[in-house]
This record gives C-alpha cells, sequence and structure tokens, in this order.
C-alpha cells in the first residue's frame, strides 16, 4: 500500500505495521509484569506513581531504583542486539550472519575480560568491551575486502575470528587469578542483574544516534540483498552503504555487550522471527527491533520469575532457547 505526502512516497506494508504494533503491545504487557510482580508485589496504579515521584518510599525504592532501570536496559539492549542483528543478516544474506557467528561479540568479550583481569573498573570494562567489538569488527573487514565485501566472505572470515577469540577469552581467564575469572565468567554470562540508568544512557544514546542512520540505509539494504550489480543499476553507492551499515552494526552490538554482557543468540533469533511474522521479503529493522527488545525482557522476567526462588543470568536462558531455535533453523534450511 503506498501513501503519497506531498512529493513523497511511502509504501507500508499493513501486515508489517500490525506485526510492529503488537509487539510495542507485547513489549509494555511484559514490561509492567517485570515491574509489579517479584518478592514484592507493586499494583499497577502505585507503578505510575511512582515512576512520577509521587508514590510511597518502599514503591518508589522498589520501581525506580532497583526494576525500572533493569527493565529499560534490557529493551534497549535488547533492541540494539535485535538491529544489529537484521543489519548483519541484511548484509550477509545469510540467517547466522549475527554478531553472535561473525565474530563481533566475541571482540567484545575480550576486551570486556582483559578490562575485568587489569582491575578496570565498570566504565573500563564497558569501554574495553566496545573498543574489542570494532576492533574485531574492522579486521574482519579488512580480511574480508577483495574489491568489495562479498556476505559469505564475511561470514566465513567471522566464524573463523569468533573460533580464535574464544580461544584467546578461554587462554586469558586460564591465566587470570580466581576472583578475576569469576568475575570475567559471571559477565560472560550476560546479565541484567544489578543494571542501573548509568548502563542505559549510553545504549540510549547509541539508538538515538544510529537509529536515524538505520533508516536511511534501509531501503538501500534492500536492494543490495538483490545483488550488487543490481544495486550499482540503481545508482546506489554499494560499498559506502555496506560500510556504514557494518559501522552502525558493530556500535549498536559493542554498546549493548558493554551494557548487558555478551547475550547470546537474540541478535540471532529477533531478525529471523519478526521477518516470520512479518512475511517481509527482506529483514525488516523495526520489527527486528522490537522483537529483540521483547526477547530480552521476556527471558530476563521468565528468568527471575518463572525460576524462582533460583534466578538465572538471562544469558543462560536465551542460550537455551537460541540454541534450540539454530538446530531449527539449521533443519530447515540445510542449505
Amino acid at each position: 500500500m503506498n501513501v503519497r505526502v506531498g512529493s513523497w512516497s511511502v509504501r507500508l506494508a499493513p501486515r508489517a505495521l500490525l506485526v510492529t504494533a503488537l509487539l510495542v503491545l507485547a513489549g509494555f504487557a511484559v514490561s509492567v509484569a517485570a515491574l509489579s510482580t517479584g518478592e514484592f508485589t507493586v499494583p499497577v496504579p502505585d507503578i505510575i506513581d511512582a515512576l512520577f515521584g509521587q508514590g510511597t518510599p518502599v514503591a518508589e525504592l522498589i520501581v525506580s531504583k532497583l526494576r525500572a532501570p533493569r527493565v529499560v536496559t534490557g529493551l534497549l539492549v535488547g533492541a540494539a542486539f535485535g538491529l544489529s542483528g537484521a543489519i548483519f543478516q541484511s548484509l550477509t544474506r545469510n540467517p547466522l550472519g549475527s554478531p553472535d557467528f561473525i565474530g563481533f561479540t566475541a571482540g567484545a568479550s575480550t576486551g570486556g575480560i582483559i578490562a575485568v583481569v587489569a582491575g578496570g573498573s565498570a566504565i573500563m570494562i564497558a569501554g574495553g568491551a566496545l573498543l574489542g567489538c570494532v576492533v574485531t569488527a574492522t579486521l574482519a573487514y579488512a580480511l574480508a575486502y577483495r574489491g568489495g565485501v562479498a556476505g559469505y566472505r564475511l561470514v566465513l572470515v567471522g566464524i573463523g575470528a569468533n573460533a580464535l577469540l574464544l580461544a584467546v577469552n578461554s587462554y586469558i581467564l586460564t591465566r587470570a587469578n580466581i576472583n578475576d575469572a569469576a568475575t570475567a565468567g559471571a559477565w560472560l554470562t550476560g546479565s541484567l542483574s544489578g543494571r542501573g540508568w548509568d548502563h542505559a544512557g549510553p545504549v540510549a544514546l547509541a539508538l538515538v544516534v544510529l537509529l536515524p542512520v538505520c533508516a536511511a540505509i534501509a531501503r538501500p539494504m534492500r536492494v543490495i540483498e538483490m545483488g550488487d550489480d543490481a544495486a550499482k543499476a540503481m545508482g546506489i553507492r554499494v560499498e559506502v552503504v555496506r560500510a556504514a551499515a557494518i559501522a552502525a552494526g558493530v556500535l549498536l552490538a559493542g554498546v549493548a555487550t558493554a551494557a548487558a554482557g555478551p547475550v547470546v543468540f537474540v541478535a540471532l533469533a529477533a531478525p529471523q522471527l519478526a521477518r516470520r511474522l512479518t512475511r517481509s521479503p527482506g529483514v525488516t529493522l523495526a520489527a527486528s527491533a522490537l522483537m529483540g527488545a521483547v526477547l530480552l525482557i521476556a527471558a530476563d522476567l521468565a528468568a527471575q520469575r518463572l525460576l524462582a526462588p533460583t534466578q538465572l543470568p538471562v544469558g543462560v536462558l536465551t542460550a537455551a532457547i537460541g540454541g534450540t531455535y539454530l538446530v531449527l533453523l539449521l533443519r530447515k534450511d540445510r542449505h
């Protein structure tokens, strides 16, 4: 369905709009459940009062200082992972082309581990994760470049880099003292526990800056999915768009990993689930971001509430769910 606004023509897909709206509602419902339930139940009206600073001291402590930062961080990190995964799956034209598999998350993990072993603060660990992700992506791009970057080459180089970096991470952990190794191991699991507004802020800033970039390159990326020659024939500067997309995807994966650790499989599963729900011929960025947010916050809620009194890090649950999804994906798309 095409909608014309002045000199602009916008194509709207009713099913994609419906799925997007339902994902927004699902995210809102799960967020309310996460804010309301727990050892201390907070009714919805009290949640509203607490968020506006008009609740009881106990409700404000639980909602505004403990639960709300965790929920907001989860939504933002999930959106960043989902959007990053959608970008790389579109560029590589491969459902396995996510930061989890092409080494970028592993590079962020390496940077974070080095910062932990060096006795760095939380800010240094976050900075190390972001730097590790950027360095890994730069090296992978350079190694995959042959007059351009083909999707399959980037995936193959990334898989090799991922294996190498996992070995490096294991080596660093075996050489570290037991306290640093335990701290790094807990961070590597991926968790939203103890996350505050200082964790949510950088991810929100990154999304504010990078969402317009993603919106600008969304249409050229869809054309590039048909092939570089077809895209060039339509006047698209393929390598410029590809480089901008890789930069945006890397930064999104880096800041998300810096905030919550390397939460696995969200970037893999969210774009594919969004694509199947919208029945879109290509990867949908908006739906992928929303799906990532819903998946992560729902997994964190399940890890906290359904498995009580034991609270697992959200990365354990996403790994279990994502591993099952990966097996199903490989079984269905054997090629």
